[in-house]
Formats: C-alpha cells, structure tokens, sequence
C-alpha cells in the first residue's frame, strides 16, 4: 500500500467527478473547497492489499477514487463473511466510528486508489459546516439502509432472486458512474459472492449456468452481459407478480409465470 500527497492543483473534491457520489454532494463552492483541505493524500492499493483490516483503530473515513473493494468480517474461527462490494465514489471506514474501531477487513480486488479523509480533521470541518454534517448523515443513513435491505434479501428471497437482484444492483451503481447498465466484469469471484448473498458456491455456479440456459445473461469467466433485463427484474421480485405452482415447465417459464399482482 502506497501513500501519494495530492498536489494543489489536481485530484480536488471541488473538482473530482466522483463528487456527486460522496461528501460533497449538496455543498456550495465555498464549502467544497474547504474539504479540499482535507484530503491532502491518497492511497494506492494493489490487488489483495488492505486498505485497513478488523480492530484497527479508526484514522480516516475513505473515499475510493478508482477500483473496487470488499469489506469482509472476520469470524472467530478463521471463516470471513464478505459484508460489501464498493464501487468509486463510495465511502469506507464508516463502521469503526461508533467504537473508534474498524468492523471489518476493507480489500481491494483490483488495483484500487482512496481518497484519506483524516477522521479528526473532519469532525472539526463538521462542525463549522452544517452542510458537510447533514451530507455525512445521509451517508451513514444510506449505508445502514443498504445494510438493512441486504438483511431482509438474505432472510426472504430465494437463492435464484438473491443473484438477480445482486447483478441488477451492481447494473444500477455502475450506470450511474456513466459504465454500460448492461455489461461489465465482475471483480470479485463466484466463492465471494456466494459469501456476500449467504450461499454456497456450487449454487452460485449452478445459477450462473441457468440463468445462461435461461437467456437472461451471457458469461464468460467474469465477464457477464445482462441479456434480459425484464426477466431478471421480474426474478428479482422487482415486478408485480406472484409464483405459479411448480411444473414441468422449464425454470425460466417458471420465474416468467408471475404475472398478476400481489
């Protein structure tokens, strides 16, 4: 992990196009170019380095400005459940604020680059800015909603709805970053995301394979391209529909069935 000083004429909150994703979100010109002064270096990751780890004591929220991470918690027992996948623009770090700890490991999985917002120095810019402590609540709001919906999925939704709704989500964020909606790769592997949707990694490869069958996606290794976005929304749950009885059908006439309103 490498430590870069940002130069004062470049990489500036008051100028990343990131910004709409993070802190500066809401502020005038004047407040943004406060919390310039904040971020006055970065840190470069190569793939598998990590960004903080579990029981760290708290230093600096982050803000990625390239590449993607996890976050994972470690179990007692060795075990790691994978908690996040984040994209640019996102903040880490936010957990270790209620007990001055980080929660979790935070890992790049490709080669990634962080903003350093040193967590003291924005306590004090908080509060002279009322602006930048209302966009930090939103943040945290955001975060535990998140947090919340990816609860109720684990405890609710079937395996097969868990992973449509995992590849329309990550279609939405990088749709909004300006990347295709439709196709893109996948950074993380099938293991990783069988952890974050709490399901084995046969199942995960079995999904893939139907949902392929099915003419909802094209795979190949981590590269994925969404074929049928109304069939994977309506498999997600994300449409009015209800479950028909189990048939001979083949699976995707089956998913496709939900067609009256709950």
């Amino acid at each position: 992990m490498n430590r870069i000083a940002t130069s004062e004429s470049a990489n500036k909150c008051s100028t990343c196009v990131l910004g709409q994703f993070c802190l500066p979100v809401g502020l005038n010109p004047e407040d943004i170019s406060k919390i310039d002064s904040l971020v006055t270096e970065r840190v470069r990751l190569k793939k598998g380095d990590a960004l903080y780890r579990q029981g760290d004591t708290l230093t600096a929220v982050y803000g990625i400005k390239f590449g993607t991470l996890k976050t994972e918690y470690a179990l007692p027992d060795g075990r790691e459940q994978i908690t996040g996948f984040h994209l640019p623009g996102e903040m880490l770090g936010l957990d270790g604020i209620g007990n001055n700890q980080y929660q979790s490991n935070a890992v790049a999985l490709e080669d990634s680059e962080a903003c350093v917002v040193k967590f003291s120095e924005f306590e004090t810019l908080a509060r002279q800015i009322p602006s930048l402590q209302h966009q930090f609540h939103r943040i945290l709001s955001k975060e535990l909603t998140q947090d919340q919906r990816h609860l109720l999925s684990l405890g609710s939704l079937r395996a097969e709805e868990r992973l449509a709704s995992f590849l329309l989500n990550f279609s939405d964020r990088l749709s909004a970053r300006g990347y295709s909606p439709s196709e893109y790769h996948l950074r993380m592997s099938r293991e990783e995301i069988g952890s974050y949707l709490g399901i084995q990694l046969e199942t995960v490869s079995r999904l893939f394979s139907r949902f392929t069958e099915s003419g909802l996606i094209q795979i190949k290794q981590r590269h994925i391209k969404l074929i049928d976005m109304d069939g994977l929304l309506e498999l997600a749950g994300k449409s009015r529909a209800i479950h028909c009885a189990p048939s001979a059908l083949s699976l995707i006439h089956i998913w496709r069935c939900r067609r009256i309103e709950r």
